[in-house]
């Protein structure tokens, strides 16, 4: 049997050493954190997230958590709505919303009814250890290292595995800069439960009830556009000009309760090769994902399952290595294609958002234009649900556990 090492909790990192483990191997699962516990968590599971979540045995886990089913996809412009596209879309499953800390914490309570599994929380990994020109471990902040077969790294999109492997990422597009909000529930039960897309006064945001019942609340940043101070009690007012009617006056009723914005920085890119001997990135690591229709989760996830079958079966190092290289080559084309899909709805929402004649003509002339946009919209959104067919491996019935 391998000797597994994974760096970084996320989804990537629980569902490969949960497969892992399962197949019986030794797996480390390292965590800078002690807790998953975090304000900015993505939460869609697109119907090819929930497709992971089946190939892992656990097709109605998303059920058992914090969860709720989006109604829709809607997009206003200057307080008019565009378009609204009902859920599901066409799928077998809608869009759901899952609570991340508590899917997380769930895999990891799997994971850990392994025998040959175990949990390090709060450790830093410092750096990568090498012997004969292979990646043979990690060594922690407090010194203590650590001795792997293979390490898995799925510490995030500034991994700190990657840089130090030397894995170039290349950058894709321009980086976006997000501030994010949150106003706790309950909610009023009329609000509607779709993603909204806000397009009003040069801005760009979204709104959308999550997993546990709270609104969520993004705001866009311009290039050159200077941070607002995170204590500004203009944010209520200044979000609820991009609101739908009935958003805006809750927002303006219980502006008070808003979180002060964080600030999420999201380059988007690839690295140049996922893996070199000892050493496979998976998720953000690999190839950072811009948030556009929450693909960051739902890739990290189909990662792990393809990575976790391809490495359970190798043997030597040699077959270790030829595995990682697998999971690159077949994993590679989905990204490449989700990334593409996602950078030109970024573009749309640019184009349509920072342009004043184009959003005012669009807002007057909803009502005709908005069925054509509407369907241009649709034609795009298969490969975000579903993935591209094949990504994933063929599920079987022999899988032991």
């Amino acid at each position: 049997m391998n000797r597994f090492v994974v760096v970084g909790a996320g989804p990537a990192g629980l569902s490969v050493a949960l497969q892992l483990a399962r197949a019986g191997h030794p797996v480390a699962l390292v965590e800078a954190s002690r807790h998953f516990s975090r304000q900015f968590r993505g939460e869609a599971l697109m119907p090819c997230g929930l497709e992971a979540l089946a190939h892992l045995g656990l097709g109605n886990l998303h059920q058992q958590l914090p969860h709720r089913s989006l109604a829709g996809w809607s997009v206003w412009v200057e307080g008019r709505q565009l378009f609204h596209v009902a859920e599901p879309m066409g799928s077998l499953q809608p869009c759901t919303l899952v609570a991340q800390e508590a899917l997380l914490e769930h895999l990891l309570e799997l994971a850990q009814e392994q025998p040959r599994f175990r949990w390090l929380p709060g450790q830093a990994v410092k750096r990568l250890l090498q012997r004969e020109g292979r990646i043979s471990g990690v060594e922690f902040a407090s010194g203590e290292s650590l001795e792997a077969d293979l390490v898995i790294g799925c510490d995030g999109r500034g991994s700190l595995l990657r840089r130090q492997a030397g894995l170039t990422l290349q950058s894709s597009g321009v980086g976006l800069e997000l501030l994010w909000f949150k106003l706790p529930g309950p909610l009023p039960a009329e609000l509607d439960g779709s993603f909204n897309t806000l397009l009003a006064g040069g801005q760009i945001g979204s709104a959308c009830i999550g997993a546990r019942g709270d609104l969520q609340l993004a705001w866009l940043l311009q290039a050159d556009q200077d941070i607002p101070s995170a204590e500004n009690p203009l944010w209520p007012e200044r979000l609820a000009q991009l609101l739908p009617p009935a958003f805006a006056a809750v927002l303006r009723e219980r502006g008070g309760e808003l979180s002060p914005p964080q600030r999420v920085s999201v380059q988007v890119g690839m690295a140049k090769s996922w893996h070199t001997p000892g050493l496979l990135l998976l998720g953000d690591a690999a190839h950072p994902m811009s948030p556009v229709r929450a693909q960051g989760i739902n890739m990290a996830l189909r990662d792990g399952v393809v990575a976790g079958q391809r490495l359970s079966r190798a043997g030597s190092a040699e077959e270790l290595d030829a595995a990682a290289a697998q999971v690159e080559q077949q994993r590679r084309p989905e990204i490449r294609r989700m990334q593409a899909l996602q950078s030109a709805e970024a573009r749309q929402g640019h184009l349509v958002g920072h342009n004043a004649v184009l959003r005012h003509s669009l807002a007057g002339l909803a009502p005709l234009i908005g069925p054509v946009a509407s369907r241009i919209w649709r034609q795009r959104q298969g490969p975000l649900r579903e993935g591209i067919p094949g990504a994933l491996p063929q599920r079987t019935n022999s899988i032991s556990w």
